[in-house]
């Protein structure tokens, strides 16, 4: 598929859709991540240098997180960024049907598309990760 702002071939609207929106949430909630840390009196940084770690260094400020809710959301964050690593670093092909999309690859080096049910799937960890998050908050 093609669009008047690029002669690249790009995935259908609707993976795309999906696309900015699995960043759109993932975004979301490292932010709101972030805003849960400084609710710990304990914590020392400030919200610009946690801004500035990558995500991945975020997991290991999760220790300010409620011990209730510590090892849950830890879990959950750690998936989340995980899969977003695999989708920022992702590869276009063209799938078997002719379709754009996204493939990646794992820490073993095995392939795979990035499906819409991925994005999806990923979506839905978002949102259960957010309601966490608001749990954590007293919401």
């Amino acid at each position: 598929m093609y669009e008047n702002y690029s002669r690249q071939a790009l995935p259908s609207k609707y993976y795309r859709e999906l696309l900015g929106s699995a960043l759109c949430v993932f975004n979301s909630n490292n932010s709101f991540v972030i805003e849960n840390i400084l609710q710990n009196p304990e914590n020392n940084e400030n919200w610009y240098k946690l801004l500035d770690k990558t995500s991945g260094r975020l997991c290991n400020k999760l220790k300010f997180i409620k011990k209730e809710y510590r090892q849950v959301i830890t879990e959950k964050f750690t998936k989340i960024v995980s899969m977003r690593d695999r989708i920022v670093h992702s590869f276009q092909i063209t799938d078997s049907e002719g379709n754009q999309v996204l493939a990646t690859k794992d820490k073993e080096n095995q392939q795979y598309i990035i499906t819409e049910e991925y994005l999806l799937d990923f979506i839905k960890k978002n949102e259960e990760l957010s309601l966490l998050l608001y749990k954590h908050r007293g919401y």
